[in-house]
C-alpha cells in the first residue's frame, strides 16, 4: 500500500507562485509515474501534469509555459511549480501515484488564486 501526503497548497495573488509537494510512503515497489490533477467545485477532476520514472512530462494546455512538474525518485517525491498563477487555477489539487501494486490518490491540497 502506497500512502501520499501533499503540502504546499494556500492563498495567493494572480500572478503569484506556488510550490507543491507529494511524498509516497508506504509499500513502495516501484512507482512507474506521478501526476497531479486538479478539480474545481462542480466540475470534474483533470490532469495537470504528469512526470515518469525517465523524466516524460506531460501537460495541460491550460498550464503549459506556467507550470513545471518535477520529480525526486530518490525520495518518490514529484513537485509542482506553479507560476503566473491565474484564478481559473483555483481548484484541490490531487497528487497521483501509479505504482506496481495499484493506483494510489492523495487527500488534495487546495491551492485559491484571488484577490
Amino acid at each position: 500500500q502506497v500512502q501520499l501526503v501533499e503540502s504546499g497548497g494556500g492563498l495567493v495573488q494572480p500572478g503569484g507562485s506556488l510550490r507543491l509537494s507529494c511524498a509516497a510512503s508506504g509499500s513502495i515497489f516501484s512507482i512507474n509515474a506521478m501526476g497531479w490533477y486538479r478539480q474545481a467545485p462542480g466540475k470534474q477532476r483533470e490532469l495537470v501534469a504528469a512526470i515518469t520514472s525517465g523524466g516524460s512530462t506531460n501537460y495541460a494546455d491550460s498550464v503549459k509555459g506556467r507550470f513545471t512538474i518535477s520529480r525526486d525518485n530518490a525520495k518518490n517525491t514529484v513537485y509542482l511549480q506553479m507560476n503566473s498563477l491565474k484564478p481559473e487555477d483555483t481548484a484541490v489539487y490531487y497528487c497521483r501515484a501509479l505504482e506496481l501494486s495499484g493506483d494510489y490518490w492523495g487527500q488534495g491540497t487546495q491551492v485559491t488564486v484571488s484577490s
